[in-house]
């Protein structure tokens, strides 16, 4: 990076849509978020019991543009006055990504803006950069959504090692298909975070998953087929079931697995500063149980707001602004990575 470019603010127009919600943000220092502009489509997918990858497509292309022009407007700048545009190339929904990937390419070349490609789970760690100023690596952090379970080590800006991650369903998919079978519907989680304040977290023993070779794994489809089982059981032996018990005993397995697991990093590696991101991120009771065991283990404990915990464009623009000063920039052949895994070369 030149003098010139060091001694001035640097503004990033973000771009996100790689699920159910079309996003754009303009951040400036990868810190102060000047706009962030969501439209959701849960509405629409609720209709489906989840989200129809066509049909997000569709919304994404008939809804970027508006959100790109409302993001600056709500910033008060023009495309002139953009430093770069960032964008989430993966991984998500092929079509989705598709759509967010072409209208930044579009926008970059016609501008002639720098293009920086971000991967969207470093975009879900950097949302913590956004109200916590002074959070900087190194850190742990643990993210939970609807497709992905991962404890990471944030060794630098840009710089991730992945101590643990998912064998097989991802904490927040475990929440929706729980959700649908005890008639809840979809979106899975905000509905049994509500729930299960009706209920009781012990009425039900569910199973917590450990696995052998690597302990910060996890594992949560034993559980999904233990919820299913115990529901199959009552409704052979015609024993009424409690939908809140069934929820909250849910709840509170997932949430001893993923305290448990980020404890057990936070003690073997010292970290003094550990971190939650991502969809799951916003339920209430994942973020007191974590709050308390960072408290007892002498830990300090960030966390972003819901609305930045879920996809956003602003979490892009702060992770898009640290590529940028680091020298990232990417072509016109910058393409859509629907399986990109964090570390991986874009």
């Amino acid at each position: 990076m030149n003098t010139k470019e060091e001694m001035r603010d640097i503004t990033i127009l973000a771009i996100e849509s790689s699920c159910d919600e079309t996003a754009a943000a303009v951040v400036r220092n990868g810190r102060e978020v000047l706009s962030s502009v969501i439209y959701s489509q849960i509405d629409l997918h609720t209709l489906y019991g989840g989200v129809v990858p066509e049909i997000a497509s569709r919304k994404h292309i008939e809804k970027i543009n508006q959100v790109v022009e409302k993001a600056l407007s709500d910033a008060r700048l023009s495309l002139e006055e953009v430093t770069a545009v960032a964008v989430t190339c993966g991984p998500g929904l092929v079509g989705a990504l598709l759509v967010g990937v072409s209208a930044a390419k579009a926008i970059a070349f016609a501008e002639k803006k720098p293009l920086v490609g971000v991967h969207h789970i470093e975009g879900h760690i950097c949302a913590n950069y956004i109200e916590n100023k002074d959070l900087e690596p190194p850190f742990l952090c643990l993210v939970v959504s609807g497709g992905h379970s991962h404890l990471v080590m944030v060794k630098d800006y840009g710089e991730y090692e992945i101590l643990g991650r998912t064998r097989d369903d991802a904490a927040g998919e475990a929440f929706d298909k729980v959700a649908r079978a005890i008639g809840l519907g979809y979106p899975g989680g905000p509905k049994i975070d509500r729930v299960s304040d009706l209920g009781n977290p012990e009425a039900i023993a569910f199973p917590r998953a450990k696995i052998v070779d690597n302990v910060y794994d996890f594992s949560f489809s034993g559980l999904k087929s233990a919820v299913l089982n115990y529901l199959n059981g009552c409704r052979m032996k015609g024993i009424e079931i409690n939908q809140a018990d069934v929820a909250a005993s849910f709840q509170k397995a997932v949430v001893d697995v993923l305290v448990e697991h980020s404890m057990e990093a936070v003690r073997r590696h010292g970290v003094k500063q550990f971190a939650v991101a991502g969809g799951v991120a916003s339920n209430s009771h994942l973020r007191a149980a974590l709050e308390e065991a960072c408290k007892r283990q002498g830990v300090r404990f960030y966390r972003p707001s819901p609305v930045y915990c879920t996809d956003n464009a602003a979490m892009i623009g702060v992770a898009g602004y640290y590529e940028f000063v680091k020298g990232v920039r990417h072509g016109w052949d910058l393409n859509a990575v629907p399986n990109l895994r964090l570390g991986d070369k874009i």
